[in-house]
């Protein structure tokens, strides 16, 4: 770290951030006073891609030199510190103690139970539309959000019993890769699999799939997922989630595509504008755009959050100082 750099902010470990980092109740929020840590975590928020509030401040004060060692030596660091320690995740990092699977198996079952609830009152004529919603669509959204809360919760007692000590578990609360949505999934529950943000309707006549009674809108047949990637999927589970996973891939390559096309349209549009010395933004026959950049003529690379000064940041770094 650079000698003379004083920054704070909090860190993506840290599960309750404070206003101040110096409040933190788990001690991993980062303050680094004169280029040395004093206190914190070094993950996604310093480090990360798009986010690393470290990486942008070193790059802001010390320009694209000294970002570029600073990641230099972090790398050589990172290296050196796995060679000597070691890092590895496996199966068995997904393991969750026979208590924990039949408090998951209780949560879905009670949520089961929920959704049979709701669609005995919707046939009855008892349940209650949402407003600006009609039976059938209130009856889709409640069953959702139970299926969303059991999928959470599933997620939270696995994780629970995975600890801070588990590799993947590190993996995902700093960043570095996978999400506790992924552990959860891995070793609670898949959850609720949906096509164009809906529960699965379409399938055979009356049915998603012929294992199921005609006219059923229970969790099972409308692609609920309550087995998870280690227990392994039913054929049925497995169906259903091969039609997200569709969904997954044509949003991707239709994604594409678009986004190109929109780059290009940009580029084209704006690859002859450029601020003059009067500070005004003109074309290549000297028409004017904008009479000063972005209306503000701030930089955004040299921002700080949009804000052309940072006032907070010039206090504590005089703070620093002293």
């Amino acid at each position: 770290l650079p000698k003379d750099l004083t920054i704070s902010f909090p860190a993506k470990v840290c599960s309750h951030p404070p206003c101040d980092p110096k409040d933190c109740p788990t001690k991993t929020c980062v303050i680094i006073e004169k280029g040395v840590i004093k206190q914190g975590v070094i993950d996604e928020n310093a480090i990360g891609a798009f986010k690393g509030a470290l990486i942008s401040r070193i790059i802001q004060d010390y320009g694209n030199d000294g970002g570029r060692k600073f990641i230099d030596q972090v790398t050589r660091l990172g290296i050196a510190a796995i060679s000597v320690f070691g890092f590895t995740t496996g199966i068995d990092d997904e393991d969750i103690p026979l208590e924990a699977k039949r408090q998951i198996e209780e949560t879905l079952e009670n949520a089961k139970e929920k959704i049979n609830h709701l669609i005995e009152i919707y046939r009855k004529g008892e349940l209650e539309p949402l407003p600006g919603r009609n039976l059938d669509e209130t009856l889709e959204m409640e069953i959702m959000r139970v299926t969303g809360k059991a999928r959470d919760t599933a997620g939270e007692i696995a994780g629970k019993h995975l600890g801070l000590n588990n590799s993947a578990v590190i993996m995902a609360k700093s960043g570095a890769r996978g999400s506790m949505l992924n552990l959860s999934q891995m070793a609670g529950c898949v959850g609720q699999q949906a096509v164009r943000g809906e529960r699965i309707h379409r399938g055979y006549r009356y049915r998603t799939l012929p294992h199921f009674k005609k006219g059923s809108l229970g969790a099972d047949a409308k692609g609920f997922v309550s087995s998870s990637y280690k227990k392994g999927l039913t054929p049925t589970e497995y169906f259903f989630h091969s039609m997200g996973g569709r969904e997954g891939l044509v949003d991707t390559a239709v994604r594409t595509s678009r986004s190109g096309y929109m780059q290009r349209r940009l580029i084209n549009a704006l690859e002859n504008l450029k601020v003059e010395d009067d500070l005004t933004v003109r074309d290549t026959d000297s028409e004017i755009i904008q009479f000063m950049y972005g209306e503000d003529g701030v930089d955004p690379m040299r921002s700080a959050g949009g804000l052309a000064v940072d006032v907070n940041r010039i206090i504590s770094d005089i703070e620093g100082g002293r």
